[in-house]
């Protein structure tokens, strides 16, 4: 069994994913991967992951020098990011496609999050259609809310590679 056909067939049963099986799923990396767990999820009702929130991350050298807090913008990415790694489990070829948001309602932040805090994204989906989703995202520290948004995406196919783009293998050096 291939490793894409094997993660296809124990998303549709497994409550929990780490680092690998979340790259698997999602396109994002360093330093624009939000989400470092899924803890839970309900197929096509709700997912919760978490963000380990570190001194190391980049933006905070320049949000802000000496007072480093976490940029709403980016915690509401993650709340998408943790709605798209439920939704393309769902697409055995969602390495053809993209997630891209459509709207976002109702963002609010309630607390600063700042390095050393633990994110905890909850996710309800609620509206689910073939190809577009609406979803409520909270993100909370310790059991208090820093960040709500309602978000809406779609599924998009991703562009093709030109042959440019495409790598190609080094020929050997003598």
């Amino acid at each position: 069994m291939s490793e894409e056909s094997n993660i296809e067939a124990t998303s549709q049963t497994q409550q929990t994913m780490d680092i690998n099986e979340i790259m698997a799923i999602l396109p994002h990396r360093y330093p624009f991967l939000l989400i470092d767990r899924v803890l839970e999820i309900e197929r096509k009702k709700r997912i919760v992951a978490i963000k380990n929130v570190t001194i190391n991350e980049p933006f905070f050298q320049g949000h802000f020098p000496g007072f480093p807090i976490m940029p709403g913008v980016l915690m509401v990415e993650a709340i998408a990011q943790t709605g798209g790694a439920l939704l393309l489990t769902e697409f055995p070829d969602r390495e053809d496609r993209l997630m891209l948001f459509t709207g976002i309602e109702h963002a609010r932040f309630r607390r600063p999050v700042v390095p050393g805090d633990q994110l905890r994204f909850e996710i309800t989906i609620l509206q689910w259609r073939s190809r577009a989703v609406r979803m409520l995202g909270i993100a909370t520290v310790e059991g208090k809310v820093a960040c709500e948004a309602t978000i809406m995406c779609q599924l998009v196919a991703r562009p093709k590679k030109t042959p440019a783009e495409t790598p190609t293998p080094e020929a050997p050096t003598e």
